[in-house]
């Protein structure tokens, strides 16, 4: 896989991106405004591009951050990204901007998460609700959605799980392919056999069995814009809502 490629050569890495985006190198040279010659010297390794051409075919073909360091290492420049923790006083406005999100959003549950699905921050909802599944700040959703309780906890889980396992493999396939979340799609796809597709909802929520109660969620999911950085590149914000009355009246309860 890409994404896990330290060691790679520099043309090898640009032929598998291209490859992932599915482009020929025609179509990646006129995207970018090159010759497909330039491209295949780049490819064969007769031709060494330099930092602004791999930044510029990075690009072009939305290449991630930390895949973008990657190509620099194999071609010898410094990586020009950097990957900052989240506990590092500049991205003390990026976590405050997080916590104005997940706190507002009360007395709906909402979480953020990182690039394995790890809960970075949760607000007070959010670790009510998943308390009962003893998930708490630290633990991956990905160990929660390949458990055999979420088919004891989610009435309508062949659905979840299959919509679950299309998200996985559309993150795994924009970051180039993700072991982690290749697996985990793996695993769903097993257990979403029985899956039906009528819809009678606008979107497909989850539906948790609380004792004699329902909760039905559905979500939304934000990201940061204009990333420059691997750990803010791979953090994202996700929102949970009552898809009827009587789960907004399960979540105020929640609160109290």
């Amino acid at each position: 896989m890409v994404y896990n490629s330290q060691m790679k050569s520099y043309p090898d890495l640009l032929k598998e991106w291209r490859n992932c985006r599915r482009l020929s190198q025609l179509e990646l040279a006129i995207k970018a405004n090159v010759s497909a010659r330039h491209i295949s010297f780049l490819e064969t390794g007769r031709s060494k591009p330099s930092l602004d051409m791999i930044v510029h075919l990075a690009e072009v073909m939305d290449i991630p951050v930390n895949a973008r360091n990657q190509m620099m290492n194999a071609v010898g420049f410094a990586p020009r990204y950097a990957a900052t923790p989240l506990d590092d006083e500049a991205m003390a406005p990026i976590l405050e901007a997080v916590s104005w999100t997940l706190d507002r959003h009360a007395p709906y549950p909402g979480i953020a998460l990182d690039r394995l699905w790890r809960i970075v921050k949760m607000n007070d909802p959010a670790a009510k609700l998943f308390a009962a599944l003893q998930l708490k700040e630290g633990n991956s959703l990905l160990d929660l959605v390949t458990n055999p309780i979420m088919a004891e906890v989610v009435e309508n889980w062949p659905q979840v799980a299959h919509y679950t396992m299309l998200r996985l493999r559309a993150e795994s396939a924009s970051a180039g392919g993700v072991p982690e979340l290749e697996a985990a799609a793996e695993h769903l796809m097993r257990h979403s056999k029985g899956y039906s597709e009528f819809l009678p909802r606008p979107s497909v929520p989850t539906i948790y069995k609380l004792g004699d109660q329902q909760l039905t969620l559905f979500g939304t999911i934000a990201q940061f814009s204009t990333v420059t950085d691997e750990t803010l590149e791979d953090l994202k914000i996700e929102l949970f809502f009552p898809a009827d009355t009587n789960s907004i009246e399960v979540l105020k309860s929640l609160t109290v």
